[in-house]
Formats: structure tokens, sequence, C-alpha cells
């Protein structure tokens, strides 16, 4: 890979939906537990550097008025039934500084201040991570690329229901948008 450069003042991390309803399913070709430990240890280098963390969580409405009818066969990768579902997983180390977008959609950006936030902080980068790799961090990626933002994909710090959708979304789409780089990559530069 190429040397990477990430500037302190206009990088933001932004983690897509470690929580403990969607951690909770299997994925591949990571485990959950090994992206929550990558996100974890490049939040954690964000934070001692003074760098804007963003985590980002699903949810619906206490009255289900938000939640969609989906036109699919496909199974939905998980519902949410338990009282703690969208609760940011606790090995991310929430701190006071950092910013908890709620989405109800797939996507970060829409319906959401991520983007308002970002802006009035200066960052016209991101470093994205989390689960679903072609489905909640792909569309925030989508959305980030046609706001103008540069991006850089973490790519052994995401995880999708199967290592074929990951791999799709990590060879094909990532890099038309940004670098994709490892966590070890992304910390060397930190």
């Amino acid at each position: 890979m190429t040397n990477l450069t990430i500037d302190h003042k206009k990088t933001a991390l932004v983690v897509i939906d470690l929580q403990k309803g969607i951690v909770a399913n299997n994925t591949a070709p990571y485990t959950s537990s090994k992206v929550i430990a990558n996100a974890a240890a490049i939040a954690n280098k964000f934070r001692e550097n003074k760098m804007q963390v963003f985590l980002v969580r699903v949810s619906t409405a206490k009255d289900d008025k938000d939640k969609l009818i989906p036109l699919t066969d496909r199974k939905p990768f998980s519902s949410p039934q338990q009282p703690d579902w969208s609760e940011i997983v606790p090995e991310m180390g929430q701190s006071t500084d950092d910013i908890v977008i709620t989405k109800h959609q797939w996507g970060a950006f829409y319906g959401t201040e991520l983007d308002l936030q970002l802006r009035r902080r200066g960052i016209d980068t991101i470093v994205l991570c989390g689960i679903s790799t072609n489905i909640g961090v792909e569309s925030t990626a989508r959305f980030a690329y046609e706001y103008g933002y540069n991006q850089i994909f973490v790519e052994d710090a995401m995880s999708a229901m199967s290592a074929d959708e990951h791999h799709a979304t990590v060879s094909a789409i990532f890099p038309r948008i940004g670098l994709v780089r490892s966590a070890q990559d992304v910390l060397a530069s930190l």
C-alpha cells in the first residue's frame, strides 16, 4: 500500500452500527469481535490525538412508524427486539467528546445531522468502518462521496453477512470513491 497521510484537523472517524443488536449477528470475513477490536483501537487513537469520533447507530422510533415494509424475500440482517439493541457496544469506549448519530435508514447521512456536524468542524475526510460493509458502511460511503468527502475505508474493521458481500464492496465500490487500507495502516498514520 502507498503511504497514508491523515490530517488530524480535517479527518474524523465514522463508526457504523457497532451496537449490541447488530454485532450479535454472524459476520464474515471478520468476526464482530475482530471488527470491534480494530474499530476500538482506531477510535482510541483518534481520541488520543484529539480527533473527532462519530458513533452511528440504527434505531427505530418507539411507535415503529419509521419501519419500512421490505419488498424482498431476503431475511433482514437483524431486528430490534431486545431493549438494548441500539446501544453502542461498551468495547468502543464511548467518550463524552464522541458524537452519537442515530439513523433510521441504512446510511448515516440521510435524515441525520452527520453532514452538518462534520462541516461545522471543518472535516473533509472520513475514516469509515463498521457493520455491515455492503449495507450501512457502503450506503454512508456513497452519500459521503456525493457530498464531496475524501474517504478511507478500514477493510479489516468492517464485515458483512458473507465474505462475498464484503469483498464485492471492498474490491469494486470502495476503490472508486476512496482509499482502502488496513487497521494497521490507519493506526500507523495517526
